[in-house]
């Protein structure tokens, strides 16, 4: 916890460094691109940052009562497991975290392999845990991590003849329109969308996520997804010309308005509580997607604001919903949804924290999704894209559906027949959720700072912020 803090406060403190004096660039080891490797942070990248480091302490905080709630099984073998399972926890969650953050400063297209590398392989690790179930999600996770990332590394070779540098902003300014860069972006683009799990290559994203456990499941959804999506938006907006990515970001958003519906179609027939909320990230994840569409055509940046929005406001959400998950799984014994009738007065706080979330997946205001969604389809209004307005509005509605069909069984007033006691659990369980989903709720709130923070040495147009000092 104590590192948990040291670097979430550190990461914070490069955030409001980054807003008073603008974007800053380390040469690590004193030589600079092309020789060196570089680290650079602008506003989009302080803000995820930012992202990581709240939500990154909450499941820290979260996780310490999850695991020692483990720890007080009877069986002293079990106990022995419980306890190898947290240490080993802790050690991978620090490392991934650290991955993440070198993700979000790297100016240079291969140390962005390996930091995604560490990334990836690290979070199967955490995958894997779990054990049982677990296990064969992780090894599929592990075969989709290893080939996104190859897939990826083969479009920085490809630069790499192109214009003779890994340098993310030498590597824009060298690259040419041809079919070598349309191959290269190719290549990443897919590797990249099987990581992100964007439709029809999700096909891993719900066992993960569902079986791992409950904060390694918050982490994965609010934060490993973000990374490869954080770097197909930088290849969008620096790497590759627009003649050679507007054709493949039409095809994204595509596949992102099929995922809004279908996932949160799939979402409202589950019957785990982690599973529900896995599938509500596939379907969350095609609202990233849009923005590759919609963000070189609208005016200004409200496409490209849209998408980095809706990703830190995102995170809070889904932290919140899987860390509620988790405390209801943990009080209950398992979390098959038509078992949890009527428990919802004696779990009244895992369950509020688990509706904060679902209101900022619904887009209602004050949420950080309301004003996301409102970006989208303002931004989708002014280019012409009806059909974005009606996927936007027909993905929140779903949200709201599969939402509201948990908590209304959760709160019906018939006891449940035949069922055992509730297990006590502890309050930091249900705190920790309510945190997230209390963010995600005052993103809306206060989303002018945000927004001005993006407008921070990135090339996303004129603020819709402006004025607004970060």
């Amino acid at each position: 916890m104590g590192a948990a803090l040291v670097s979430a406060t550190s990461a914070l403190g490069l955030v409001v460094a980054v807003a008073v004096a603008g974007p800053r660039r380390e040469r690590l080891g004193g030589w600079g691109a092309p020789a060196g490797i570089e680290l650079w942070v602008d506003g989009l990248s302080a803000l995820m940052i930012a992202m990581t480091a709240v939500v990154g302490l909450v499941i820290s905080v979260y996780a310490v009562a999850y695991f020692r709630a483990a720890d007080g099984a009877a069986d002293s073998e079990r106990r022995e497991i419980d306890l190898r399972r947290e240490a080993y926890f802790w050690r991978i969650w620090l490392v991934v975290w650290a991955a993440i953050n070198a993700v979000f400063a790297s100016a240079d297209l291969f140390n962005l392999y390996v930091t995604l590398e560490v990334v990836g392989l690290g979070a199967v690790a955490l995958v894997a845990l779990a054990g049982g179930r677990a296990l064969p999600a992780a090894m599929r996770y592990l075969f989709v991590t290893l080939s996104g990332s190859l897939l990826y590394l083969l479009g920085v070779v490809l630069i790499y003849s192109e214009g003779g540098t890994l340098a993310l902003f030498q590597a824009g300014e060298m690259l040419v329109v041809g079919a070598l860069s349309q191959a290269a972006l190719v290549v990443m683009v897919v590797g990249l969308a099987l990581k992100t799990a964007l439709f029809p290559l999700h096909f891993w994203l719900p066992p993960a996520h569902a079986d791992a456990p409950a904060p390694v499941s918050a982490l994965l959804s609010a934060l490993v997804i973000k990374v490869t999506f954080y770097i197909l938006v930088r290849l969008w907006v620096v790497v590759f010309p627009p003649e050679v990515s507007q054709p493949v970001g039409e095809i994204l958003m595509i596949l992102g308005l099929v995922a809004v519906i279908w996932g949160s179609w799939r979402a409202l027939r589950q019957e785990r509580l982690k599973m529900l909320v896995a599938y509500s990230t596939v379907a969350q994840v095609g609202y990233l997607f849009l923005v590759f569409g919609l963000g070189p055509r609208a005016d200004g940046s409200a496409g490209w604001q849209a998408g980095a929005y809706f990703a830190i406001s995102h995170a809070c959400a889904k932290g919140a919903m899987f860390l509620a998950a988790g405390a209801i799984a943990r009080a209950v014994g398992h979390d098959q949804i038509e078992e949890m009738r009527g428990v919802g007065a004696q779990l009244a706080l895992p369950f509020f924290a688990f509706g904060l979330g679902g209101i900022s997946l619904m887009g209602l205001p004050p949420s950080g999704g309301y004003v996301s969604k409102w970006l989208f389809i303002t931004s989708a209004a002014a280019t012409g894209d009806v059909i974005v307005v009606v996927a936007v509005a027909l993905g929140g509605l779903l949200a709201a559906a599969y939402v509201f069909r948990v908590l209304a069984l959760a709160f019906e007033r018939a006891p449940r027949e035949g069922a055992p006691p509730l297990r006590p659990i502890p309050s930091t369980l249900g705190w920790a959720a309510l945190a997230l989903g209390a963010v995600a709720v005052a993103l809306g709130l206060a989303a002018g700072a945000p927004l001005a923070l993006l407008e921070v040495g990135l090339p996303f147009g004129q603020s819709l912020a402006e004025g607004v000092t970060p």
